[in-house]
């Protein structure tokens, strides 16, 4: 799976060192969400010829940061106690928007599930910062990307066609899972999957 990279890599690597891998924190959707999702993906290339659609499986990422592979163990553990107090949450993507100049996306309808979780996650930034790694980077709007590194020119004539339609799924999500690389144009390995708790529902009161 390839996915968009947070930081720039080599950045990253020129002022911590070598030794570091890209670790990603993402949500999936459903199958049949997925699917929707990647024939948008494919509409995409098909118009614009843009490879970065195509590549990637559809994901939300909710924090990237860069670890040796040595914390690997106490970062799954760290993860694991956190997304046990999290219970599952519906994610609804409704249209499109763009990040200026680069990306069109879908967005994320209700962000309040992932700043939880994000306000939860912060405190693995100072076990990272004392292992003389960079500090965690967190996404201020969730979103499905559609499409990226799109020149200008692509983005502007793709934005206004896509500011006009229509998208709006739903689906829970029940899981987190880690993803991991060595740099940015390798393709990420699955370390650890985190179940979240099941979503509590009303109860309904009879008389």
């Amino acid at each position: 799976m390839k996915t968009e990279s947070l930081m720039p890599h080599s950045v990253i690597k020129e002022i911590y060192g070598h030794e570091l891998y890209e670790y990603m924190l993402v949500a999936h959707p459903d199958n049949m969400v997925h699917e929707k999702v990647m024939t948008e993906k494919q509409s995409f290339y098909d118009e614009y010829k843009n490879p970065v659609s195509v590549e990637s499986s559809p994901h939300i990422i909710v924090s990237g940061f860069f670890a040796k592979e040595a914390m690997e163990d106490t970062l799954i553990r760290w993860i694991q106690r956190i997304c046990r107090q999290q219970q599952s949450f519906t994610v609804t993507l409704n249209n499109y928007s763009g990040f200026p100049a680069h990306t069109i996306y879908l967005r994320v309808q209700n962000a309040s599930p992932f700043q939880k979780l994000i306000t939860d996650l912060k405190v693995l930034n100072n076990y990272i910062s004392s292992c003389a790694c960079p500090p965690m980077q967190f996404i201020s709007k969730p979103h499905v990307s559609i499409a990226g590194k799109l020149s200008e020119e692509v983005y502007s004539k793709a934005l206004i066609q896509y500011a006009h339609k229509i998208f709006h799924e739903s689906f829970v999500v029940n899981e987190l899972q880690l993803l991991k690389r060595k740099h940015e144009y390798d393709v990420c390995k699955p370390v650890n999957v985190f179940g979240l708790q099941p979503e509590e529902k009303p109860c309904t009161v009879y008389f």
